[in-house]
């Protein structure tokens, strides 16, 4: 029996096509057509998951179930203005003082990118044309880190082809910041499904600054899932962002998988605004000695607005410390889902992990669902984790209206500095000042706010 014969709906229709598709793309190294396979053979038999699922009871993927989508089309990567994107478009997305790279419905656009000389031996582009030009430092690693058993790591090992790759050799740093920039768009109302497989490595002594952001214009409906791999060898340093701006219309299944050696410091923020349905899988396992790694994240959701945090931290080896600060704003009928878990395995003595979870609800209809976890296996450890959930605080708004600051100011300088925990760690000025900024416009009287901080 064939992999396709055990598909059923809504699975087969994100799987759609792809007979056609591997036809086309058939010029791949072996382990890449493996991967596919794979991915294709285990979407088929699990499908999209259900409320019924223990992982995702909270996440309801029926609006994603019910919409039929076509995978993005091709188009020549020096094509000036793939699906009717200009340079000065984009403009909105773009980081100041960043190299950009610009991916389209998953696919790189060189006309949309910038090119830079970067030092010799560091690679910084697409993954097909990492697979042409290095693939001895690609084929390692790809495929090797995500779980392949997650529903959307597997479908998007199935769809695999193009993505962001970033290679730093040993000992070398990269001065300028790399933004990856993925826009999804719909083809003449059509809704478009993008499988970005992004690759990051740095090597031992390596260092670079790495934002991934996912975005998209109102109205627009589409569907990314991305899978990112990230390697950081020994003594390693990984500044690492992942912005979500998608489209209210649009949803996001992304998974994010660290894999970490002795003495790397990893440094990751995720924040999210955007999306009708959006679920990040962050994962990080800690397989050297003396690792520092830091998850942090904030989002913000309005509307309907459902925004799922599955995140889980493996501390194999002793002497390893992890943090994890994750804040949720939410208003109108939003809702929320943390889940989380730290892994302290038997030999990881003197582990010292951190995790938080906290929920400010703006309306009495938002709900915000935690459940931090600890697995602990190893008895000279340091480990706590906390959730919080609840709403402004009355004394508070009170005390800031006794001097003169009107309800909604007052509320809004509570908000912001509700936020301001995360916002204060990243470390990427141009990231901070543009989300700053966000709030601002974001929040009512915003420039009372402005003019506080």
């Amino acid at each position: 029996m064939t992999a396709t014969a055990t598909v059923t709906s809504p699975a087969a229709g994100l799987l759609a096509g792809h007979d056609d598709f591997l036809e086309r793309a058939a010029a791949v190294p072996a382990e890449v057509a493996t991967l596919r396979r794979a991915g294709r053979q285990r979407f088929a038999e699990v499908g999209i998951p259900s409320t019924r699922l223990e992982d995702w009871r909270f996440t309801n993927l029926a609006p994603i179930a019910r919409t039929e989508f076509r995978h993005g089309p091709g188009f020549d990567a020096d094509a000036p203005t793939p699906h009717g994107l200009t340079g000065e478009k984009l403009d909105v997305f773009r980081i100041p003082d960043c190299l950009d790279f610009v991916f389209v419905n998953g696919r790189f656009s060189r006309a949309l990118s910038d090119s830079e000389e970067l030092p010799a031996g560091v690679f910084v582009g697409s993954l097909a044309q990492a697979l042409q030009q290095i693939p001895q430092h690609v084929l390692p690693h790809l495929g090797r880190h995500a779980d392949a058993d997650h529903p959307f790591v597997a479908l998007n090992g199935a769809w695999l082809e193009d993505g962001a790759v970033v290679y730093v050799p040993r000992g070398l740093r990269v001065e300028r910041s790399l933004h990856f920039l993925f826009i999804g768009t719909d083809a003449g109302g059509m809704p478009i499904a993008s499988m970005p497989r992004n690759l990051f490595v740095v090597e031992e002594g390596g260092e670079a600054t790495i934002v991934e952001s996912y975005a998209g214009f109102e109205g627009e409906r589409y569907l990314a899932c991305p899978v990112t791999e990230v390697v950081g060898g020994r003594n390693s340093t990984i500044d690492h962002y992942r912005l979500g701006e998608e489209s209210l219309d649009a949803f996001h299944l992304g998974t994010l998988k660290i894999h970490l050696d002795r003495d790397a410091r990893f440094f990751t923020h995720s924040v999210n605004h955007g999306g009708a349905v959006v679920r990040n899988d962050i994962q990080a396992y800690l397989g050297g000695e003396g690792i520092q790694c830091t998850l942090n994240g904030l989002y913000l959701a309005r509307g309907r607005q459902l925004v799922d945090h599955h995140m889980q931290v493996d501390h194999a080896m002793p002497h390893c410390n992890s943090y994890e600060l994750f804040k949720g704003i939410l208003e109108d009928r939003s809702r929320a889902v943390f889940n989380g878990r730290i892994n302290v395995h038997q030999d990881a003595q003197k582990t010292d992990a951190k995790q938080s979870s906290q929920h400010l609800l703006l309306s009495d209809d938002a709900i915000a669902h935690s459940n931090p976890q600890l697995e602990i296996y190893a008895d000279d450890v340091r480990c706590t984790h906390g959730s919080t959930t609840g709403q402004l605080d009355d004394e508070a708004v009170f005390y800031l209206r006794s001097r003169g600051i009107g309800s909604e100011a007052a509320k809004s300088l509570l908000t912001y500095a509700f936020a301001g925990e995360v916002l204060e760690e990243i470390r990427l000025d141009t990231v901070r000042q543009d989300l700053e900024e966000f709030l601002f416009t974001r929040l009512p009287k915003g420039d009372t706010v402005r003019q506080a901080v």
